[in-house]
């Protein structure tokens, strides 16, 4: 599936295909940014071979991340974390972060960082890391760890927030019954990846197939709906900025 254009901007692209930059073990596939038309958030995906990556991290933005595919043990800010799938956490700005993957399977990270600092965010070894605020929360947090919330038939786990120290981006799973719901739209900006079911997205009168593995883009203030076309459930991973709860949005007309 090629990145499909909707309207107001929405945009829904492939999980890992195009154009990707290597680091040894490590590849980056640049999803949205900046680069895209997006005005603040990002969204990329990582793939650790078996091997240790370079040091990742950026001085300026908040970066959430969520365990896709694979286990590893990622260290940083004095963490040293075994994570696997449906694993979220934040990295606070200027903080360096390693990941190490010594499994059969690559481990497979969505990335999303506000402000989008456009570079791949890989670190020279020169770049100096700032010292570590102190009663830093541990954070790492698991999907199965965090309690359900119910929005009519749907329902979400807020999975990154400012009890972890992100108090810029919000990150959380949430769930869509089959069938579609009324157009809707955020006062915040919004990226998307599927992690089971298949679907659409609708933006305004355009729509796109989705899947497992469909990244979306949605803009602050653009109408728009999931629809989940399966039998079954559709689940999603959303981040969303500026932080907040993942219940509020707004119908359209």
């Amino acid at each position: 599936m090629n990145d499909i254009p909707l309207e107001g901007g929405c945009r829904v692209a492939p999980l890992r295909e195009g154009e990707s930059s290597a680091h040894g073990a490590l590849r980056i596939w640049p999803r949205f940014g900046r680069h895209s038309g997006a005005d603040a958030i990002s969204l990329r995906i990582l793939e650790l071979a078996d091997g240790t990556s370079p040091d990742l991290g950026n001085t300026a933005s908040d970066e959430v991340l969520y365990v896709l595919e694979g286990a590893g043990i990622v260290s940083f800010d004095g963490h040293v974390e075994r994570v696997s799938a449906d694993t979220g956490f934040y990295l606070r700005p200027g903080v360096r972060m390693r990941v190490d993957n010594w499994g059969r399977a690559p481990l497979v990270l969505a990335s999303a960082r506000c402000p989008d600092p456009v570079a791949d965010g890989v670190l020279e070894s020169a770049e100096p890391e700032p010292p570590a605020p102190p009663r830093q929360p541990k954070p790492f947090v698991r999907l199965i760890e965090q309690p359900r919330q119910t929005t009519g038939d749907r329902w979400y786990s807020v999975v990154v927030d400012e009890k972890v120290g992100s108090t810029q981006v919000t990150q959380f799973v949430g769930s869509v019954p089959p069938g579609r719901a009324p157009d809707h739209h955020h006062e915040y900006e919004e990226v998307l990846v599927i992690l089971a079911g298949r679907g659409r997205v609708w933006a305004g009168a355009t729509q796109a197939p989705i899947e497992a593995g469909s990244c979306v883009y949605l803009p602050r203030g653009q109408r728009h709906c999931v629809e989940n076309t399966g039998d079954g459930e559709l689940r999603l991973l959303g981040v969303f900025y500026p932080a907040g709860s993942p219940a509020v949005r707004y119908e359209s007309r």
